[in-house]
């Protein structure tokens, strides 16, 4: 049953013909990271697959703050703005458990706070690229600039694709992988979408990064922001890790 699921899968979304030993990852430390925050067209293999049902289709949609949180119905991890999305567009609407048992199911995990942080500000890569230097410390998670993330206003042009006309706020995420290369080769670690972390804490879990609703302050190092294990909104995603062998 699971081989007849699959093949569906790859019908209904034939770009997918990958697998997690040849998904694009960059050794930090000794951590793979994911190089790209996790696709819709990778979500959607792990949910044919399992079955699985997310809390925001299950619960009539997912979120998006306005003059306060507001359920949006149809919006989900297949239609974050309640539209037909690209399969390269971020997985989001998902809640920390649910990224969670994603990466678990890759044979990964999430990223602890301070694992992202290292691969996000510190160059550890031998021969490092685009200008970065080794073992500097940068400001964002793109250089000593913000410039070339997806963020709003600070960032300048941008790989955002236009759902401004159903927001109240800003253009909304970019396909993952579409934005200037950051430190460690890495993509959107800063804006785009929140991505969750570990950070030990029961209820609160960790998000970092900054997404496309908000300006650069919230791409650096210092800014500490936790959400609700259980929360699903249209502006927070993830990435997977992996021990190297």
């Amino acid at each position: 049953m699971k081989f007849l699921i699959a093949c569906w899968a790859l019908i209904l979304w034939p770009s997918l013909a990958w697998s997690q030993e040849t998904r694009a990852t960059q050794l930090v430390g000794k951590i793979l990271f994911d190089k790209t925050e996790v696709s819709i067209g990778e979500f959607a293999v792990f949910a044919a697959l399992t079955g699985f049902n997310s809390q925001a289709e299950r619960g009539g949609g997912g979120f998006v703050y306005a003059s306060g949180w507001e359920r949006k119905p149809g919006w989900n991890w297949r239609a974050p703005f309640g539209q037909k999305a690209q399969n390269d567009e971020p997985a989001v609407h998902l809640t920390f458990d649910e990224a969670a048992s994603y990466c678990k199911w890759a044979g990964k995990r999430l990223p602890t706070e301070s694992e992202w942080i290292e691969a996000a500000y510190t160059e550890r890569r031998d021969k490092p690229t685009d200008g970065f230097i080794g073992g500097q410390t940068y400001l964002y998670p793109t250089g000593d600039s913000p410039k070339g993330a997806n963020c709003l206003e600070d960032c300048g042009p941008t790989s955002a694709i236009n759902y401004s006309a159903l927001l109240d706020r800003g253009l909304g995420h970019a396909n993952v992988g579409s934005s200037k290369v950051g430190v460690n080769g890495l993509y959107d670690m800063g804006a785009n979408v929140w991505e969750w972390v570990e950070n030990g804490a029961p209820r609160e879990k960790g998000t970092r990064g900054g997404s496309w609703w908000y300006g650069a302050s919230q791409m650096e190092k210092t800014y500490v922001a936790t959400k609700p294990r259980d929360m699903y909104a249209v502006y927070i995603g993830f990435r997977c890790v992996r021990e190297s062998t």
